[in-house]
Formats: structure tokens, C-alpha cells, sequence
């Protein structure tokens, strides 16, 4: 349980930094000591209350209109990504989360990040992939990112928008898997407890940083987390 709160205060650090990637972070570490079914909805429910706060705090920022746009494709992505964690074997699902993990690392790395305006079309493939790959992984916001990005061009309307498109999608998530029972665990429900103060921690000194940092300086260095947390993974399965 220790590490598992060490892992969530480093995670929720770099969203208080970025805006986001506290699941990319915290979901393949923790998959290292525990099973998804444990990692995935401790981070989801982690996520909610964290967007909720980020959110109230900056809501006359958020662009509704792009959260609109997003939010059905995402909650039918989510049902899907429910259904195949459920269904699919753990194996197969961590080695795709490692791969996903560490291409978004290397894009991070050699800022690789695409220019131009997005045509709002894109909010489907992007609410399915986001949605699908948070259910399914825990880690649904390099789709949502990537659209929102290219879409706003302010960084506190960027922010702000995720912030409550998290917890609307999140809250529809958290849900299903109500309804499937993966709440239901009390060494999950104590962990949740448990995480809320490194959470805050974590958030409030990823803040503290922010100011201090360069955008591209941050995303080098969660790339290389990334990578890093990707590649454990893959040694997790191979051994």
C-alpha cells in the first residue's frame, strides 16, 4: 500500500504540472504489483475527484461546446473498453498498454506533436479511442489531449475543458463499473481513502512547479517516464 501511494502522489505531481497523464504515469506502475482490476478503478476514481476540483476551479474557461462533441463517442468507447476488461485475458492487455505507453513516451521525447486545426469530425474517433482506452487501460487522455490541443489554442481553456471532460466521462465510467462490481472491493475502496492525500499533495506541488518549467521541457520528462513504465511492463510479462 506504501507504494502504491508513492505512485500516485509522483502521478497526480506531474498532472499538477501538465494538466494531465496522471493514469498514463500511475496505471502501468501500479500494474507492475497489482491486478488491473484494482489499478484501473482506484486511478478512475482518483481521476474524477481530481478533475472535479481542477475543474470548479477554472470553469468559465471550459469550451462546453467541445465537451458536447466529445462526450457520446466517449461514453460508447467506454462501454466497449468496459466490456473487454472484463472479458479479454490480462496478458494481451498489458502488453498493448505497454506498447501504448511507450509510443506516447517517444512522441513526448522527440516532440513529436502534430500543427494545425483539427475539423471538429475528429471528436468521434477521438471520444471513442479516449473512452475505449480509458475503461480498457485507464489511460484515455493522449485522444482527448491530442484533440483538444489542436483544436483550442488557449492552454487554461485546454485545461479546463479536459478537467470536466475527465470528470463527466469519468463519472459515466466509474458507473460501469458500479455496475460490474469493480467498486465493490474494500482493499480498492481503502486505497481510494488512503489516495486522496497524496493526491492533493501531489497536485498541489505539481502546481507549485508549473510556473517554473517550460511546456517542453515537462513533456520530455514524462515521455521518459512513460517509456520507462512502458518498458517494465513488458519485462512484467516476459517474466
Amino acid at each position: 500500500m506504501v507504494l502504491v501511494l508513492c505512485i500516485l502522489m509522483s502521478a497526480y505531481f506531474i498532472r499538477g504540472i501538465t494538466g494531465f497523464g496522471s493514469g498514463l504515469i500511475s496505471v502501468p506502475l501500479l500494474a507492475l504489483s497489482q491486478p488491473l482490476h484494482f489499478a484501473i478503478p482506484l486511478v478512475l476514481a482518483l481521476d474524477f475527484t481530481a478533475s472535479v476540483v481542477l475543474g470548479s476551479t477554472n470553469n468559465k474557461k471550459a469550451n462546453w461546446g467541445e465537451i458536447k462533441m466529445l462526450l457520446p463517442a466517449g461514453m460508447i468507447g467506454a462501454c466497449i473498453g468496459a466490456f473487454a476488461l472484463l472479458s479479454l485475458p490480462t496478458q494481451p492487455i498489458l502488453v498493448a498498454l505497454g506498447a501504448f505507453t511507450m509510443v506516447v513516451g517517444f512522441r513526448n521525447i522527440f516532440g513529436l506533436q502534430a500543427v494545425g486545426q483539427l475539423s471538429r469530425s475528429w471528436a468521434i474517433p477521438a471520444g471513442l479511442a479516449g473512452g475505449g482506452a480509458g475503461a480498457l487501460f485507464g489511460v484515455g487522455s493522449p485522444p482527448y489531449i491530442i484533440y483538444l490541443t489542436r483544436r483550442l489554442q488557449d492552454k487554461g481553456e485546454v485545461r479546463a475543458t479536459f478537467s470536466w471532460l475527465i470528470a463527466i466521462d469519468g463519472g459515466f465510467r466509474l458507473g460501469l463499473f458500479m455496475v460490474a462490481g469493480l467498486l465493490l472491493e474494500p482493499k480498492l475502496q481503502i486505497a481510494y481513502a488512503l489516495g486522496l492525500l497524496p493526491m492533493a499533495l501531489g497536485l498541489y506541488m505539481g502546481n507549485k512547479v508549473h510556473l517554473d518549467i517550460t511546456s517542453e521541457g515537462m513533456l520530455r520528462v514524462v515521455g521518459a517516464l512513460l517509456v520507462l513504465s512502458g518498458a517494465m511492463l513488458f519485462l512484467k510479462v516476459a517474466t
